[in-house]
């Protein structure tokens, strides 16, 4: 599945175009407009709830975004849409609320966040919920994950949503994973085998032979997370898009 060329070239703003000083906490419907409103593409994450649906936040936690505290994952859906996030005035929002303010004007683009924590292939109702809100969803979209299990699951769900993997440079010390499961996930083994279009890929890794590899294939490179101009111009000399966060990049003609 091809990804549509408004990923390639419109910058992605990272859990919307955040501010909380600006009262738009990130992953906000309050920063899911002002992207829209700017002309920026917009990156989201999801998670589960202990009902299976799918919200849009990041941690897997409550404390650092909101008010509460606690996993996220043993909330009700209509208890964390009441769960106010830190510098705003709302609650977390279900995925399926933000299709609705996105409504194709702009891309999207949906990260799955990891459930079993360690990107093993204990997957499955995450993956359900995400298919379930994007049934029927006009406008360009774009489905990913860390866990190449979970993007299979959706290459399953929805063959016709464009998918990849979100990579990384897999240091030891950054991840609470075996090494043998880091040195397996850096060199992108499942990229070919879950269909990928594209990798979403850690910014200052960006040099690995592998990525210059999966280019040359013809797949889409984005990366993660750009934060000022002088870093966009060096990524992009192996990235064709970037998802950003704390400045406002030039949209290309």
């Amino acid at each position: 599945m091809s990804l549509p060329r408004a990923f390639h070239v419109t910058p992605l703003a990272h859990r919307g175009l955040h501010d909380v000083n600006a009262g738009r906490p990130e992953n906000s419907r309050a920063a899911v407009r002002a992207a829209i409103d700017a002309g920026y593409g917009i990156e989201i994450d999801v998670q589960l709830t202990s009902d299976n649906a799918a919200m849009v936040f990041h941690d897997y936690a409550l404390e650092r975004l909101t008010v509460a505290t606690g996993p996220v994952r043993l909330r009700t859906a209509r208890a964390l849409a009441d769960t106010r996030l830190k510098g705003g005035d709302e609650g977390i929002p279900p995925l399926s609320e933000v299709l609705d303010l996105v409504a194709g004007q702009v891309p999207l683009l949906i990260e799955l966040k990891d459930q079993d924590g360690g990107m093993g292939p204990d997957i499955g109702p995450l993956e359900a919920a995400v298919a379930e809100a994007l049934a029927g969803y006009a406008g360009p979209v774009a489905v990913m994950s860390f866990n190449p299990h979970s993007v299979a699951r959706m290459a399953e769900l929805l063959p016709d949503v464009p998918r990849g993997i979100v990579t990384s440079a897999y240091r030891y010390e950054d991840w609470p994973l075996p090494r043998a499961t880091c040195d397996l996930l850096r060199e992108v083994p499942d990229f070919d085998r879950v269909g990928a279009a594209f990798i979403s890929h850690e910014v200052d890794d960006l040099a690995r032979p592998r990525v210059d590899e999966i280019k040359r294939a013809g797949a889409m490179i984005c990366c993660w997370t750009i934060r000022d101009a002088a870093q966009e111009a060096q990524a992009r000399r192996v990235a064709d898009n970037i998802t950003f966060e704390g400045y406002t990049p030039v949209i290309p003609a």
